[in-house]
């Protein structure tokens, strides 16, 4: 508002709530149902038809390719990466007895916990955060997993039970980054997004994206990765792809200058280095 002060006047934005199929379908696995793309559909055919001007996304839901038409020139200051651990019962995944129910409609989530901790039992859990919490209070899941920075812009972080660590828990691709698209021929709405654009947390995907995009990811594939900026100010990238079973777990990491160009390669090297360790038949589920 303070760069564009028009915006600042009365009836200048408004804003309009689309619900996605991915937002409807919540009695099965994404991968079932066509996958991420399904949280981003219907707002980008809104967009690139002129009944909105922007598109704001969760940038983990965005898939690698954007429709014809579209860019998306802005990241917002990123939020927390971790996620948070839920359970009434336990202060950790490892203090749950063996043989206990953690929900997550995560494939990643679901195959790093059982990585880790082979005596649980992960099963599907989709639905929004109330109606996850309350399956949780009902007992349907001893546990459940969920990204803390949802839990933060819906001000519900009084339920978490434990934040866990990105060593015990790497993070979904771009988790906790907001993206902010227009369609390709409109300058003046890519001029006021592209003056919110946080540069840092824009490269950080962009390596992120580079990595989920040499591996094809896709719902059915467990892939994690996070990039940042170290004290020096260099990019680390740390990287992972599982089985959906938890039973094999490949993981790599790259340092490099904290520059698009050199991110976009690290995130490429680390997918390709990742997909030659795996072999061909590692994706066949």
């Amino acid at each position: 508002m303070a760069t564009h002060s028009e915006l600042a006047e009365e009836g200048a934005i408004e804003i309009i709530i689309i619900k996605t199929t991915g937002d409807k379908i919540l009695n099965q696995p994404l991968a079932d149902i066509g996958g991420k793309g399904l949280f981003t559909k219907e707002i980008d055919e809104a967009l690139l038809e002129g009944s909105i001007d922007i598109a704001v996304h969760s940038m983990k839901d965005v898939p690698t390719y954007f429709p014809d038409g579209m860019i998306l020139p802005c990241n917002l200051p990123r939020e927390d990466v971790r996620d948070a651990f839920i359970c009434l019962s336990a202060s950790s995944l490892a203090e749950l007895p063996a043989g206990s129910v953690v929900g997550s409609a995560s494939l990643r989530r679901q195959s790093q916990i059982l990585y880790r901790y082979p005596s649980l039992k992960v099963v599907n859990f989709r639905g929004n955060v109330q109606t996850r919490l309350r399956k949780l209070a009902e007992g349907d899941v001893q546990a459940t997993l969920l990204a803390l920075a949802g839990l933060k812009r819906l001000k519900m972080t009084e339920n978490v039970t434990a934040i866990l660590s990105v060593e015990e828990m790497l993070p979904a691709i771009a988790q906790g980054a907001i993206g902010i698209a227009c369609r390709s021929n409109d300058d003046k709405m890519a001029n006021y997004i592209g003056s919110l654009n946080h540069e840092e947390t824009r490269l950080a995907v962009a390596c992120e994206r580079a990595f989920l995009t040499t591996l094809d990811g896709s719902c059915r594939t467990p892939i994690a990765g996070y990039a940042y900026r170290d004290k020096d100010g260099y990019c680390v990238f740390r990287g992972l792809v599982a089985s959906p079973d938890g039973t094999r777990v490949l993981e790599t990491s790259r340092r490099g200058s904290y520059s698009l160009e050199e991110m976009v390669q690290m995130g490429k090297d680390a997918g390709e280095e990742l997909l030659s360790q795996a072999g061909p038949s590692f994706f066949n589920w």
